[in-house]
């Protein structure tokens, strides 16, 4: 049987992986797959080498300490890789630890595919000149990608973006309110603190705290928070002192039904602005690293926006609030505006319809462009 080897260290990018599983066996049912995911990979047949969420971790000051255990787990996929020998290896997002992988897989005669493009037009352009010959095919999910890497000699192929595979448009409010015993009158909030383990207990203290001021000017307020199942122990942990008692959500299901019955929502940059703009609620970008991470990101950003939403927008549609930003009193202000003002809320719903429409390939799911892509090399070999 031809085996496809993907890996994911992430809860995006397990999320990716199972759609992607999914679109190959559709399309070549005699396929088996081995290598490194999380649930959504492992329901699609998938046995993880080890647990996924280890290598799920990000900014500088967070790596170091972890950063002998990454390595020994990078040593353990490579040598898993050359003993398997499978017909494509499929490396899905979380640069830092697959494109190191994929270097150590040069010279094997492995066909690889980099399925989410490393964000080198964001910021660390330089880095772009150590890709040549990492992959056979490069999978970008954003539209303006290809230009870029096409401009450094590299082609790349537009995919689509899967967030509008996610369902998040989908959700049913009334069964949301039903299912959490909610009245008619509740004001849902949604927060999006992160799916890393070293996200959430960043921003979860100061969503806590600016809820607490919103709600002295907002009755009847709900905030619902929804977590990755891996994440979601330490989400109850971090919010069981809050004046506002949130509701967990850990169901994807429940997760858009929560998109559907918001009013408005507070997220941390990446995938969820564009989950948030897809179900049409209106947003507020926030986020916080370590200071000396974010002192060091400033001087290597080469965007005007965090938030994914505003780039593709090519201006400021969502308040971001980063850094000395994200602050309690800002937070809440925010938000109030979000929550009262109709004007700011619908001028974000008229951009989110442009923004969505630019991430659509034409013609296939972007799984089903993705799995072509993969099969194309499969049967080139």
């Amino acid at each position: 049987m031809t085996l496809v080897y993907l890996v994911a260290g992430e809860h995006s990018g397990d999320v990716l992986g199972g759609r992607l599983m999914a679109a190959l066996k559709q399309a070549r049912p005699d396929l088996r797959f081995t290598g490194v995911g999380g649930p959504r990979m492992e329901a699609e047949g998938l046995v993880s080498l080890f647990p996924m969420h280890e290598l799920a971790v990000m900014g500088l000051l967070e790596i170091l300490p972890r950063i002998r255990h990454l390595r020994r787990r990078l040593q353990q996929t490579a040598t898993d890789v050359a003993a398997q020998r499978p017909d494509v290896l499929v490396t899905i997002d979380s640069p830092g630890f697959t494109l190191r992988l994929l270097k150590q897989m040069r010279g094997l005669g492995i066909p690889r595919v980099q399925y989410v493009a490393p964000q080198v037009w964001a910021w660390r352009e330089h880095r772009v000149k150590k890709f040549p010959g990492l992959w056979e095919s490069l999978l970008c999910l954003l539209p303006f990608e290809v230009g870029f890497f096409a401009g450094h000699g590299l082609p790349a192929t537009f995919v689509g973006h899967p967030v509008l595979e996610s369902g998040a448009d989908k959700g049913d409010a009334a069964r949301f309110r039903a299912a959490h015993g909610l009245s008619p009158d509740a004001r849902v909030v949604v927060l999006m603190p992160g799916s890393r383990r070293s996200e959430a207990p960043k921003l979860l203290p100061v969503f806590g705290d600016a809820l607490a001021l919103l709600a002295a000017r907002v009755p009847d307020l709900v905030p619902v928070v929804p977590v990755a199942s891996a994440v979601a122990a330490t989400v109850r942990r971090a919010t069981a002192r809050w004046a506002v008692p949130p509701v967990i959500v850990t169901e994807l299901q429940d997760k858009h039904d929560a998109y559907a019955a918001a009013e408005a929502a507070l997220t941390k940059s990446g995938t969820s602005t564009l989950e948030l703009a897809l179900a049409g609620v209106p947003m507020a970008v926030t986020y916080r690293v370590n200071p000396l991470t974010a002192m060091a990101a400033r001087r290597l950003i080469r965007v005007p926006h965090v938030a994914m939403v505003n780039l593709l927008a090519g201006r400021l549609v969502v308040p971001e609030l980063l850094q000395q930003d994200c602050t309690p009193e800002k937070l809440a202000a925010t938000l109030h505006t979000l929550l009262t003002d109709r004007t700011a809320a619908t001028a974000q719903r008229a951009a989110f319809a442009g923004v969505m429409a630019s991430l659509a390939a034409p013609g296939r799911l972007p799984s089903v462009a993705a799995a072509a892509e993969v099969l194309r090399l499969l049967e080139g070999r």
